[in-house]
């Protein structure tokens, strides 16, 4: 989405052609329509290689780590209840249930299991199972990361920036490679803010035909409605299933329908509608609401279906068995005793995660609080063997961290400032949609921060900070002089420009810190030494 535009001049006076009236033309700049580029075959050429590199990159020694041919780290959690999901599942529509009663009680809504079903019901119990749909939804992501750039900047060579530097990030290739949750909510998100933002587009174009039509005229002080977005509708799909998966959902649920709704009352008052907030108020917000609050609500109702169908769901009959009555919440026993048993369990699972805080002697040693993702100074270790005996009589390792690219992350707080400036200063709303995203999946864990955390929230944070990258480096391309070094100064038979070259010693740089770094990132057997070389900082180990 661009609405960087270009607005007619304000004119004064003008004399008719005929030379007999003189016509007065308004003072006031006409709103300029958003910027559009097409879609092209260099654009499909692009998408298409990204996703072959990303499909790459994930499968390559996908079904590797395992212990002993089991799940690893908190792949033990998700994996035996989605296979617990395959083997209780009543048909293809409803499914199955999870159970997994040797952790105790299941703390995430089902679609994130249904999904790692999905795979073990076609591979069985496998590594490849339990991983196939991570590694096709990791790829997925780089894809949508380059869709995302592309639709905000209308700029193919950005949108290939960005997906780039999404490809060669150690936190989304590792989250694709094992069997947890993550990697699907943070695809939903992405594409949620990639519809968002051709919503963005499609009001502000509807607002500038109906301006340039005359439409608005007699469309009343509180101008008109914007008919049906299908856009919109299908970021309220895409957030109710990001919701299905973890509830940090709902952040995203809120910033990005604030987004939308502060979009259009700007829309109002930018094309000169006489009363832009209560218009907004009457006409904007009631779809929006029904859009982005209720249509993920009944999403998010919908992933339960085996549960209300199943006699041995978690907490089904808690209402019947005095469970309610004793607990903290005996109103729900006014209810329905399918819903009382539901809500309950939501009580019992935000009981859970409320008492996960550092100062009730709750502790990890991969705990990491949110300030500390912004330059991923607290990676986790997923996978380890130690000690192996390896060529002259030493010793290697096989280790495997969610660890985030260097030249990538150590670039989120300058590249945040950025934005926030070329938004404020030059109204550059290019960098609006990836950074509202950005501050859903990091400003509400700064509220919580007593509270356990680990470095894989962050996953989310990862494509929008690769558009804005790709922005800044737009930008940069644009500057400089040409480059006078015979070997350097021309690419293709085209004058390079100073800035240009950044960019690529920056992608280039990106792409070697990925090379560097993939041992930690595919778990290759590496000398002890080697390995110690790649512990950087101290946090790290």
């Amino acid at each position: 989405m661009s609405t960087v535009v270009a607005n007619t001049p304000a004119q004064g006076p003008t004399p008719d052609p005929a030379g007999a009236v003189e016509v007065t033309r308004p003072k006031r700049p006409a709103p300029g329509a958003p910027v559009t580029v097409p879609w092209s075959r260099r654009d499909t050429i692009s998408a298409a290689v990204i996703g072959v590199l990303a499909l790459l990159t994930r499968f390559i020694g996908v079904t590797l780590p395992t212990s002993s041919g089991t799940p690893v780290f908190d792949e033990k959690h998700y994996v035996p209840q989605g296979w617990d999901m395959v083997r209780s599942s009543f048909n293809p529509v409803l499914g199955g249930i999870e159970s997994n009663p040797g952790y105790g009680l299941v703390v995430h809504p089902p679609l994130g299991k249904q999904l790692l079903a999905a795979g073990e019901a076609l591979f069985g119990y496998t590594p490849l199972g339990w991983r196939v749909m991570t590694a096709l939804f990791g790829s997925a992501v780089i894809v949508f990361t380059f869709l995302l750039a592309r639709r905000v900047s209308q700029s193919t060579t950005i949108g290939v920036l960005a997906g780039t530097i999404a490809l060669f990030d150690g936190v989304l290739l590792v989250a694709a490679k094992f069997g947890m949750l993550d990697i699907f909510q943070v695809l939903f998100i992405v594409a949620a803010a990639w519809t968002l933002a051709g919503d963005m587009r499609q009001t502000h174009q509807r607002w500038h035909d109906a301006w340039a039509s005359g439409e608005l005229q007699s469309a009343g002080p509180r101008g008109p409605r914007t008919g049906f977005r299908w856009w919109r509708f299908a970021t309220g799909v895409l957030l109710g299933l990001a919701l299905s998966v973890k509830w940090s959902g709902l952040y995203y649920i809120a910033f990005f329908g604030l987004l939308g709704s502060f979009w259009d009352l700007w829309l109002r008052k930018r094309y000169g509608v006489e009363k832009p907030l209560a218009g907004a108020l009457s006409k904007d917000v009631p779809p929006a609401l029904a859009t982005i609050v209720l249509l993920p609500a009944l999403l998010y109702l919908w992933s339960w279906r085996a549960w209300f169908a199943s006699e041995t769901s978690v907490y089904r009959h808690s209402l019947a068995d005095g469970t309610i009555a004793s607990s903290d919440w005996p109103w729900l026993a006014n209810l329905p005793s399918s819903i009382a048993g539901w809500l309950y369990y939501h009580f019992s699972v935000l009981e859970f995660h409320g008492s996960l805080t550092s100062s009730s002697g709750h502790s990890h040693p991969w705990d990491s609080k949110p300030w500390a993702w912004l330059v991923s100074a607290r990676p986790i270790l997923y996978y380890s063997a130690t000690d192996i005996e390896c060529g002259n009589g030493g010793t290697c390792r096989e280790m495997i961290y969610l660890f985030g690219t260097p030249a990538i992350w150590w670039l989120t707080v300058p590249v945040l400032l950025w934005a926030l400036w070329v938004w404020v200063t030059r109204r550059d709303y290019r960098v609006m949609v990836p950074l509202i995203a950005f501050a859903a999946g990091f400003l509400p864990w700064l509220a919580a921060f007593d509270r356990q955390m680990y470095f894989f929230y962050a996953t989310a944070l990862v494509p929008f900070t690769a558009v804005l990258i790709a922005l800044a480096l737009g930008n940069i391309a644009g500057k400089g002089e040409p480059v006078r070094w015979p070997w350097v100064g021309k690419i293709a038979g085209a004058q390079l420009r100073t800035g240009q070259l950044a960019v690529i010693v920056y992608v280039a740089l990106v792409a070697a810190s990925f090379i560097y770094w993939s041992p930690i990132f595919y778990g290759y057997m590496v000398p002890e030494d080697y390995f110690q070389s790649l512990m950087w900082l101290p946090s790290w180990r």
